[in-house]
């Protein structure tokens, strides 16, 4: 271990996550201008129509398309078409089954702990999913850009400071700042358990693939398990 490697891999954590975050924002006020401009409207009202499950869904996948674009030009995750050329198709598939495995587990724990989502991240989660492009920025667009974030260029970084035995230090501070980036408690224990689990797959294959799809299954699962009952406008 040495500690100019692990100061060096922390600015360049910190710089993954500011533009993560940065990166959500100018999805945001894309999505919102042009939303403006297709509706015929002022962008200072654009705020009355935060309850459209459309608005919210495109704001959603700009900022996960802006997050793949960058983070895979600037060459900040590691991205590579060899793990597919090896036709790891046994792996992906007890990949899918170790998904689908892990749903009831999890969802034990969250029952266990009575955990339950903040008012406003429900509603958000209800709004979003009333519409085709709810399933693609959840089901599709959120898998890759966080994979690509936070195993692709995060843990990625980590595993070049934690070396040897010591990977799991690695994959247990990227599974923390994955959980810890949600925002709140249900979803940031959901997302540190996975986040072991996407770490180590990260961590033996050397690609995203996996985590990827595993990511996925599990959204997907999400999205179609999340009542319908928000209004729309």
């Amino acid at each position: 271990m040495n500690n100019k490697n692990i100061w060096t891999s922390i600015l360049y954590i910190i710089l993954f996550i500011s533009a993560f975050v940065l990166l959500q924002f100018f999805g945001s006020w894309i999505a919102k201008g042009c939303y403006a401009l297709i509706k015929g409207i002022p962008l200072s009202e654009v705020s009355n129509y935060s309850n459209s499950s459309e608005l919210q869904s495109v704001i959603f996948v700009l900022g996960s398309l802006l997050t793949i674009v960058i983070f895979t030009r600037a060459r900040w995750s590691k991205v590579s078409r060899d793990y597919l050329k090896a036709r790891p198709w046994a792996v992906l598939m007890w990949t899918f089954l170790l998904t689908i495995g892990s749903i009831l587990p999890m969802e034990f724990i969250s029952e266990k702990a009575n955990l339950t989502l903040p008012e406003q991240t429900q509603h958000f989660f209800e709004l979003i999913m009333k519409t085709p492009w709810g399933y693609i920025a959840v089901g599709i667009m959120a898998p890759i850009a966080e994979e690509l974030v936070f195993r692709g260029a995060i843990l990625n970084k980590l595993l070049s400071s934690f070396k040897g035995n010591q990977h799991w230090i690695a994959i247990v501070l990227s599974a923390l700042i994955f959980g810890l980036i949600h925002l709140n408690v249900v979803q940031g224990l959901h997302a540190f358990l996975i986040g072991l689990l996407l770490g180590w797959m990260f961590y033996r294959t050397g690609s995203v693939i996996p985590g990827i799809l595993f990511h996925w299954v599990n959204n997907t699962v999400a999205f179609f398990d999340v009542p319908f009952n928000a209004t729309d406008e």
